[in-house]
């Protein structure tokens, strides 16, 4: 472990370069994740974020005896991923496997059902359920939380912005369900809006989004026990006092039950931590 990234924030950040706003060509991301990879802060950085449509097209950008871990977005049906994982080349590491299964209104449990199961033939590769924060969502929850408990490898995913209003969750709703996760001892992910370390007006994109330091220091209170009202007022806050403190409080131990998060970019929430002082920076990021 780097002794300028610390336990805490070890993996927070996937690389989501592909996906929007970002948007890299698939040549460039896997060119700048090699960066990364190699870099001081390479502690901090999970794997490249893909679509499973893009797997076949990532072999020719490697080197012959190069390995490249992957996160796999089901952007295809979740039934189909099994033949595209069974045709990955050996040289992609496959880390996890991420799917959403239900639009929102939808009933979430056909998704998941069919989710759970393709989790049981990947024989222990993690798999995370994208849930929406709508209709069913409890009862996702309990079924996941369900088969975690009996040994299955899967966890829970949730998306915290995006392209309209409606995407971005309350400070309440993302807190309710923070504690939810706690409550049924169940990891989850998240996706999205993250860009910056603490809430803040986007002027980009017009909306209010949720930092990622405020979600770290939520969750951390939410496994010590607090409740919803105090784990939205830590994600409503835009002073990062009290969101650096604890975080800092927690620097050597691993980070509960959150797993972390994808970003398109690695330099924002890499240049917020060491302004926050929460990574040993002082090399050009």
């Amino acid at each position: 472990m780097s002794t300028q990234v610390p336990r805490l924030l070890a993996g927070l950040v996937d690389d989501a370069a592909v996906f929007p706003p970002g948007s890299a060509p698939l040549a460039e991301a896997v060119a700048a994740h090699r960066a990364h990879r190699t870099a001081w802060y390479a502690d901090l950085v999970g794997p490249l974020l893909a679509p499973a449509s893009a797997l076949p097209a990532l072999p020719d950008l490697l080197d012959p005896d190069e390995r490249l871990a992957v996160g796999v977005i089901g952007d295809v049906p979740i039934g189909r991923l099994d033949a595209v994982l069974a045709e990955a080349d050996p040289r992609l590491a496959v880390r996890q496997v991420e799917a959403a299964v239900a639009k929102r209104g939808e009933d979430p449990q056909p998704g998941l059902a069919d989710l759970l199961k393709l989790a049981e033939r990947l024989a222990g590769t993690p798999v995370y359920a994208e849930i929406p924060l709508t209709f069913g969502l409890l009862g996702a929850l309990d079924t996941l939380a369900a088969a975690r408990a009996a040994g299955a490898p899967v966890a829970a995913k949730f998306r915290t912005g995006g392209l309209a209003a409606e995407l971005f969750p309350t400070p309440v709703e993302l807190a309710a369900v923070i504690c939810a996760c706690r409550d049924r001892e169940l990891p989850f992910k998240l996706t999205a809006g993250l860009h910056h370390a603490i809430r803040h007006l986007d002027p980009e994109t017009g909306f209010t989004h949720h930092g990622f330091g405020n979600v770290l220091a939520a969750t951390l209170a939410a496994v010590d026990g607090a409740e919803v009202a105090e784990v939205a007022a830590l994600l409503a806050a835009t002073d990062p006092v009290p969101l650096v403190e604890p975080a800092r409080a927690h620097r050597d131990d691993e980070r509960p039950l959150w797993i972390g998060y994808g970003s398109c970019s690695m330099t924002e929430p890499l240049t917020d931590l060491i302004r926050l002082g929460l990574v040993n920076g002082g090399y050009e990021v």
